[in-house]
């Protein structure tokens, strides 16, 4: 197989462009560092598409792997013939491959090898040549009756001889294949409640088909949940006749009367015993692996405009983590994330210390100016919303209020990060200043956090954890690159995250930085321990210096292009085209064009152009809510059968697809993506369930 074809014919991309990626991936090279800082040899492809082709080119490497090791296999039994070998070569996928290895691969002990072990195979092969006259194979049957090797008599002669065609039934490729692709295209899942008396949310799936066909990805990881929880059984439903007739006209020549009897029994044997099982699991772990892609794919998309939230820069903020019990512990931040107060307060029940919570929070927003307050949407979000409320009524200067997402502060209070940024506080006041600092730069803060923890997909424990976590470092990674980091700021949770950069070469940059103070340019960077000139090359360009030596340092521009970048400035280049200055200065066009743009917006943040996040001074409820009323909100989650808005209520509202759009679309994130702020019409308040039913249709 010749892996540049393939991927060219994949990706629809050019030759040479490929085999760039490959060579630079190769050599080591990062694909932000690629993606950026190689256009020319790339033609501009975006990190997503250079991602993909890496993912898909170590696919593609494995599978010539695996039949390399398949084609030594079978070559160390003496059974590999030219048609076998060319076979294995011309396979396209592993499942193939594997197909055509199963009849050679060492088995467990099973009732074939016990046949075989018995002396019966021979017998077998007579039974499948369908050739023998009935007086001959009677004669033939009392051959292979052997007390001391367990064949008692005719009958355990025959058993063992169909035990043996039986397992040839369920092993062969050419039948594995066609009865795979007719349980895909007709076979349907089938789930039925364990305990139908019992209440659970999986009580729609108590009594459930659906063709495999056309069964929706998030029904299949429900259902896997579901039976994995032990309450539904599943299994595949399917016209088994048609099946074993698939089988029976392959492997029944003409009508010997002798022999036919037993061939019958061992194909619905074989079939019902080996095959299908076998089968149905291939079936359903294809099914789970491509539901699992669609949730890593979800859980991405949301991820990416999630971390990309403009920061709310220049402002002091109350960062609230609500309860009850414990109470709702407060933390302010000063406009560079530092901790300047913190403190609990007790608006809540148990002690419903409502009044001298506002006191409190009155007091703090004058002392230090709080201009917003981020309140955590945990358990008592809204209870402490209502209170702040009143606060800001109260108060006569402008103080806007926002709901901030806190999935996975708990877990980065209680982290090593946490710890070592706030040794001496409490978990709950750790958790206060994330979520403060989260609306201040929510990529620098959410970076501290396993990117699973942090709550915008669905049915993420139930995803491969592995390609999850791949899927996920990717998307950080591609975002923090594309937004640079500040050197001398960046915490060692942020810089692992920049191109080239390692867990232990962030902590050294810091330690560093601490011991000699800020940076002052780019190639300073060099004398940290364990960061050398490979490292340096994919770095970077990523790494921003405000005011340092020199002005490129706080741009995109990579340092091996700072002598095309100053000789760009010394010339009028604003009367020349393009092309001109491409030939002039000797750089490729997508280059030259990012160094100009570098040079006219000097340390520009790509998040700024994301929809700002809606900030409120007053409270829905609701009893508020009344059906056709338009409201704007933010998309909190995307998810297979919509999307999940906050429209400033307790509950946030659901656009189911079938609402998102006049059109037809696949899926909701054809149309709208996390943070995005949209316009939404009341269609339905059930308050009894705490749901509401949002359009967004003719808004």
């Amino acid at each position: 197989m010749d892996i540049v074809e393939v991927l060219v014919d994949e990706f629809g991309l050019k030759k040479g462009h490929i085999e760039n990626v490959i060579a630079l991936l190769d050599d080591g090279n990062t694909i932000p560092f690629i993606a950026r800082y190689r256009k020319e040899m790339t033609g501009e492809m975006e990190d997503i598409v250079i991602r993909a082709l890496s993912n898909r080119l170590d696919y593609l490497r494995n599978l010539e792997n695996r039949k390399e090791e398949v084609i030594r296999l079978i070559e160390e039994q003496d059974k590999l013939t030219e048609k076998l070998r060319q076979d294995i070569e011309k396979a396209t996928t592993l499942q193939i491959v594997e197909d055509l290895y199963r009849p050679y691969r060492k088995k467990r002990r099973t009732r074939a090898t016990m046949a075989k072990e018995k002396g019966l195979e021979g017998l077998a092969e007579i039974i499948l040549e369908q050739k023998i006259e009935k007086e001959e194979f009677e004669e033939c049957i009392l051959h292979y009756i052997d007390k001391e090797k367990g064949v008692e008599n005719r009958e355990d002669a025959l058993q063992g001889a169909m035990d043996i065609i039986a397992e040839i039934v369920s092993d062969d490729p050419e039948l594995r294949k066609p009865i795979r692709e007719r349980v895909f295209k007709e076979g349907i899942i089938v789930s039925e409640g364990i305990d139908k008396e019992e209440e659970s949310v999986y009580e729609m799936y108590y009594d459930y088909k659906e063709p495999i066909k056309s069964i929706a990805n998030h029904r299949i990881l429900a259902i896997n949940r579901g039976e994995k929880e032990k309450k539904l059984r599943v299994n595949i439903s399917i016209d088994e006749e048609k099946l074993t007739d698939i089988i029976k006209k392959k492997m029944i020549k003409g009508n010997n009367s002798t022999t036919i009897e037993y061939m019958n029994i061992s194909i619905e044997d074989g079939y019902r015993r080996l095959l299908f099982p076998s089968i149905e699991r291939e079936v359903r772990n294809s099914l789970t692996e491509r539901a699992e892609e669609d949730g890593i794919k979800v859980f991405s998309m949301n991820l990416e405009p999630l971390l990309m939230q403009p920061p709310i820069k220049g402002k002091v903020v109350m960062g609230i983590d609500p309860g009850f019990r414990t109470g709702c512990k407060l933390a302010i931040i000063d406009e560079t994330g530092k901790l300047l107060e913190y403190t609990t307060v007790y608006p809540t029940a148990p002690q419903n210390q409502v009044e001298k919570t506002k006191v409190i929070l009155k007091e703090l927003i004058k002392k230090y100016g709080v201009d917003i307050i981020a309140i955590g949407n945990g358990t008592a979000s809204r209870e402490t919303e209502n209170v702040v409320v009143e606060t800001l009524r109260e108060y006569s200067g402008e103080v806007f209020y926002i709901i901030v997402s806190e999935a996975g502060a708990s877990i980065y209070s209680a982290s090593e990060v946490g710890v070592e940024e706030f040794p001496n506080l409490d978990v709950t006041i750790r958790g206060a200043i994330s979520i403060g600092r989260r609306l201040q730069d929510p990529l620098a803060e959410l970076v501290k956090i396993h990117p699973r923890h942090i709550g915008v997909g669905q049915y993420q424990h139930d995803l491969n954890q592995g390609k999850l976590n791949e899927a996920l470092t990717g998307v950080v990674e591609d975002c923090v690159n594309r937004v640079g980091v500040d050197l001398n700021t960046a915490s060692s949770s942020l810089l692992q995250y920049v191109a080239g950069i390692s867990t232990r070469t962030a902590n050294n940059i810091v330690q560093y930085r601490e011991e000699k103070g800020k940076f002052k340019n780019r190639r300073e960077v060099l004398d940290v321990k364990g960061l050398g000139p490979k490292t340096f090359q994919q770095c970077a360009g990523f790494l921003r210096i405000p005011e340092g030596d020199n002005p490129l340092d706080n741009t995109g521009v990579h340092p091996e292009s700072y002598d095309i970048a100053s000789n760009l400035l010394d010339m009028e280049y604003k009367n020349l085209s393009i092309l001109e200055l491409s030939k002039m200065l000797d750089v490729g066009k997508p280059t030259l064009i990012d160094i100009i743009n570098e040079l006219e917006k000097p340390g520009r943040d790509p998040r700024d152009e994301m929809p700002k996040p809606i900030l409120r001074q007053d409270i829905l409820s609701m009893d508020d809510l009344k059906v056709d009323m338009v409201l704007k909100g933010t998309v909190r989650n995307v998810v297979d059968f919509g999307i999940f808005v906050d429209i400033g209520v307790k509950e946030d509202g659901l656009v189911h697809i079938s609402q998102i759009s006049n059109r037809f679309i696949r899926h909701p994130r054809e149309v709208v993506k996390v943070g995005d702020i949209v316009k939404v019409k009341v269609i339905d308040v059930d308050k009894t369930r705490g749901r509401i039913s949002l359009n967004m249709k003719d808004v």
